[in-house]
């Protein structure tokens, strides 16, 4: 038997995507090399000064203690005066140390007493902006012409143009992964159906320009929040030297790699199976995916003979594996920059977000791609969609698998689930995500009676169905009229009339009756109708999962959520400063409302000096008639140890030599007396180390 060399192009086709797919291999170990693992979500863990201390004397810098590494810039930290004018000098401090996140600025010299505003933004290692604002004051607080800023960062018109990209960028992914994989996994055929190729194109350009616009917005978005920030080249270098901006780079190259992909599955690959035909191209499937020989023989000289040049297999198998490099690729760069890159066990996370998108993909993407193929090519064969049945059903087993897993690393606790807006986000997608599953089923009921309908009917009507379509296209090119029996008569070509209304009017009657016999031939089997009707309900609903998770991608985990609410009662003492805490109180009397300030230095285990101002509501100083301090460390069971400091002034008392023998968190209680009967105890938790 004379053996025959696959065609020059597919050849050439055939050798390039291995070597496509070990660039792309490479490219993707490069970025998981580089991604370097983070904590959590960023939130503000600390401030010196602490929103709302008054001090007595003006502090020479503002720091601020974060749960993460944030990405900042010499303008994020600004400090106003009453007056709204700034006080520090615009040089940001790094003053991180091992696990210690903290950045700082230097306040000028001399500041007056009043009222300090402090409002500061970066960016968080999941690619999140954040922003936030307090005050403190010097001496005494005062009144002041600063409002604090009531905008989160990433919001406003350029946070909504961000949003959309975000969204657009999922779903040209879950539909470009998704659409190939139909065609190269359940319908090889549909490689060289036009309403297939310009789903994945377009599925393709959605990807690209969405990917574009985050990077072209992410200066604003990440910043001032003003559309003209796009053309500050400054700012956009600044962006590709972050996480997030390497991440889209190199998203839009994996999309270079991606053209080439979709170039060779609609191209060599769609002429290849277009020449076997739809007996051909089933059986060349039926010979992969069963081993039974009679599904693979086709006589001594069928087109399943070893050598044969219409056999696909090898150029389906690097096409699988270039694209599913490529594909995984793609995910990785959501992986790389977002919350799978963050929190606890980076390292299982990522390769488990990649697993999850991927499973979206090929599940939702090729839902929509089924629906296509169901409405625009009558020709679809039965095992296509039995086939993407058991794609589904794989698909749906790795979502349940990955999602289990980020669900409990994101949340933490039961009561995440239902006491953060990140657990309530998740409770509406598993809600969705069951809806879907239950369309699903009805849709494999669907898929059940096609498989039981009669071969022969099946066969008769996929037939008529195509001479029909045919029919429909000779008609409008030459005239040809059909007689209802798949068989058309030729007739003279139609003349195109003078008029130019007669003839729109002519255009517009053959549109409308090809639109009707289309959809003839689309409801010509009633069990392809109903499966079509139960895959748009399920693409519908795919939508709406893609929205929620979208805006879930952008929310703040529960887990993050929950450690701030148990941080917000509790004092961080900065390491080496003294802990200041102001503690207002009222007990019920006459003149009997007014403020503590508490100033515990060095704020540490072993001896400490203890400093009370007390300030009247009018801030004056305010000389009680007694005042006492407690303190108690209740997870040791240490406490309280009783202590009545010595008055050293009016309205200022002292102690030394406080001994805090442990570290931990520390209750302090503080009782006011301010007459003989009238008499309160305030208290405030502190962590000393």
């Amino acid at each position: 038997m004379t053996a025959t060399a696959p065609a020059p192009s597919t050849a050439r086709a055939t050798a390039f995507l291995p070597r496509l797919a070990l660039v792309l291999a490479t490219l993707l170990a490069a970025l998981f090399t580089a991604a370097a693992p983070a904590t959590a979500h960023a939130a503000l863990t600390a401030s010196d000064p602490k929103d709302g201390a008054v001090v007595a004397t003006a502090p020479a810098q503002v720091t601020l203690s974060f749960s993460e590494q944030v990405a900042m810039g010499d303008d994020s930290i600004r400090v106003l005066d009453p007056q709204g004018k700034r006080v520090d000098t615009g040089e940001l401090r790094d003053m991180c140390s091992g696990n210690t996140i903290r950045y700082g600025t230097t306040l000028h010299a001399g500041l007056p007493n009043g009222t300090y505003t402090v409002a500061w933004q970066a960016v968080s290692a999941d690619s999140h902006p954040i922003s936030g604002a307090f005050t403190f004051s010097i001496g005494a607080p005062s009144a002041t012409d600063v409002t604090l800023p009531t905008a989160r960062a990433g919001g406003g018109p350029v946070g909504i143009a961000y949003g959309i990209a975000r969204y657009a960028a999922y779903a040209g992914f879950t539909v470009l992964v998704g659409g190939a994989a139909f065609i190269l996994l359940c319908w090889r055929r549909g490689a060289a159906e036009r309403p297939l190729q310009k789903l994945v194109v377009r599925a393709w350009v959605t990807l690209t320009v969405a990917t574009l616009a985050m990077l072209v917005l992410r200066t604003p978005y990440t910043g001032s929040g003003n559309f003209s920030d796009v053309f500050d080249l400054d700012g956009l270098r600044a962006v590709l030297q972050t996480k997030t901006g390497a991440s889209l780079v190199s998203r839009l190259l994996l999309l270079g790699a991606a053209a080439l992909f979709v170039a060779v599955l609609f191209g060599v690959y769609a002429r290849r199976v277009a020449g076997l035909g739809p007996d051909g191209a089933d059986r060349a499937e039926r010979a992969e995916g069963e081993t039974d020989g009679a599904d693979q023989a086709d006589g001594p000289n069928g087109p399943d003979e070893a050598g044969d040049p219409d056999d696909t297999s090898d150029l389906t198998f690097g096409l699988a594996m270039g694209g599913a490099v490529v594909s995984g690729g793609i995910a990785a760069t959501w992986a790389l920059s977002e919350h799978a890159s963050t929190g606890i066990q980076p390292g299982i996370a990522m390769p488990a977000d990649i697993l999850h998108l991927m499973a979206v993909a090929t599940w939702l993407g090729g839902l929509a791609a089924l629906l296509v193929a169901l409405r625009k090519v009558p020709g679809i064969e039965r095992a296509a969609v039995r086939r993407f049945s058991r794609v589904a059903f794989v698909s749906v087993l790795v979502l349940a698998v990955t999602g289990v897993y980020q669900s409990w690393r994101q949340l933490g606790s039961w009561s995440a689930l239902t006491g953060t807006e990140y657990g309530q986000l998740l409770l509406l997608k598993i809600g969705l995500v069951a809806v879907l599953l239950g369309v699903a089923y009805l849709s494999r009921t669907w898929t059940a009676r096609l498989a039981d309908a009669p071969a022969d009917a099946a066969t008769a009507a996929t037939a008529t169905a195509g001479n029909t379509s045919k029919d429909v296209s000779r008609e409008t090119a030459t005239g040809a009229v059909s007689d209802g029996t798949g068989v058309s008569r030729e007739t003279e070509p139609v003349p195109v009339p003078a008029d130019p209304e007669r003839a729109a009017q002519l255009a517009r009657q053959r549109a409308a009756r090809e639109s009707a016999l289309e959809k003839r031939v689309r409801d010509a089997d009633p069990d392809r109708a109903g499966l079509r009707r139960s895959v748009l309900a399920e693409a519908a609903i795919a939508v709406i999962l893609l929205a929620v998770t979208t805006v879930l991608t952008s929310t703040e985990p529960g887990r993050t959520v929950e450690q701030e609410t148990g941080r917000g009662s509790t004092a961080t003492a900065v390491p080496d400063r003294a802990v200041k805490i102001t503690l207002p109180f009222d007990t019920g009397g006459p003149h009997g409302k007014g403020s503590v300030r508490l100033e515990l230095d060095p704020g540490r285990v072993g001896a400490n000096t203890l400093h009370l101002w007390a300030d009247s509501a009018d801030d004056s100083p305010f000389d009680l008639p007694e005042i006492k301090v407690a303190f108690t460390l209740p997870a040791k069971d240490i406490g309280p140890l009783p202590l009545v400091p010595e008055q050293a002034s009016p309205g200022h008392w002292t102690a030394s030599g406080v001994q805090l023998p442990l570290a931990g968190e520390w209750r302090i209680d503080v009782t006011v007396r301010t007459s003989d009967i009238d008499q309160t105890t305030i208290q405030k938790t502190v962590k000393i180390g």
